[in-house]
């Protein structure tokens, strides 16, 4: 009997001792993390907006071409003829404009603007065999355009865009006039075809809110300058506007995602931790 408890006391106490041996070389059990959110835009990336913009710009007259009418002394009848200003410059302007867009997707939106150009001065000059005359008016002009822009990515909210417009122009010439002489010409008035093409970037201010900044020319066909007047030449032609503009704005958009819009976590469900050997 002394040698069985004896026996079991042994056998237990190496037990105890062994336990914390074999424990150490047990594998414990572990966790497997929960995968990353998944990030993602929201599907919905169409949206009207509504646009404003100023600029400031410098146009080219390309050329004017006005008549003339001289008397043959044989039969004093009229001789028409032609002649062109020697030169003639526009000052620069500003304009204001607005428009509305449809954004269609993350890279295309398009927009239909107006933009009235104020009156920019005008400083002309002809010439003939015998004096020369200086010729001074002022410009302004209703621009309508159809717009596409391709939007060619977003990087830390900028998006870097190019355009081209399509439409039509009202050109408005005041009376052109000799400021040292009494002749005077009535300025004329008339619609045009106009076209034009844009680059620029964008930046968001606020998830509906962008700021446009960028440069447009515009290129606006010749046309009717100045009526016939009993006290001088004409009529007047000029050969074509072209116009350098240095635009800025703001885009509101009211629907949809304009590319502004913080990314959202795509729904997820808890994951159970799973324990591995």
């Amino acid at each position: 009997m002394f040698n069985t408890a004896r026996k079991a006391l042994l056998a237990l106490l190496f037990a105890g001792l062994a336990s914390p041996v074999f424990a150490a070389d047990l594998p414990e059990p572990q966790v497997e993390e929960a995968p990353p959110p998944v990030y993602e835009q929201p599907v919905d990336v169409g949206g009207w907006y509504i646009r404003g913009d100023i600029d400031y710009h410098k146009s080219d007259v390309r050329g004017i071409d006005y008549m003339t009418y001289g008397i043959d002394p044989c039969n004093c009848t009229v001789i028409p003829g032609g002649k062109s200003f020697d030169y003639g410059k526009l000052k620069g302007g500003f304009s204001l404009g607005g428009g509305v867009g449809y954004k269609i997707n993350d890279r295309l939106r398009a927009d239909v603007t107006a933009d009235y150009w104020f009156k920019s001065n005008f400083n002309g000059g002809t010439s003939d065999l015998v004096s020369t005359s200086t010729e001074v008016s002022k410009m302004s002009a209703l621009l309508l355009l159809a717009n596409a822009y391709v939007d060619i990515g977003t990087w830390h909210g900028i998006t870097p865009y190019v355009g081209a417009g399509i439409g039509g122009a009202r050109v408005k010439w005041d009376t052109v006039y000799d400021p040292n002489t009494a002749e005077t010409n009535p300025g004329a008035s008339n619609w045009r075809f106009a076209y034009a093409l844009m680059a620029g970037a964008s930046y968001c201010l606020t998830d509906k809110i962008i700021l446009d900044a960028g440069y447009r020319f515009s290129h606006i066909q010749g046309g009717r300058m100045f009526e016939w007047d009993a006290s001088s030449a004409g009529p007047g032609f000029d050969r074509g506007i072209n116009t350098h503009e240095v635009r800025g704005g703001l885009r509101y958009q009211f629907g949809g995602n304009n590319g502004c819009a913080a990314p959202v976590v795509a729904y997820q469900p808890e994951p159970e931790p799973i324990y591995t050997k």
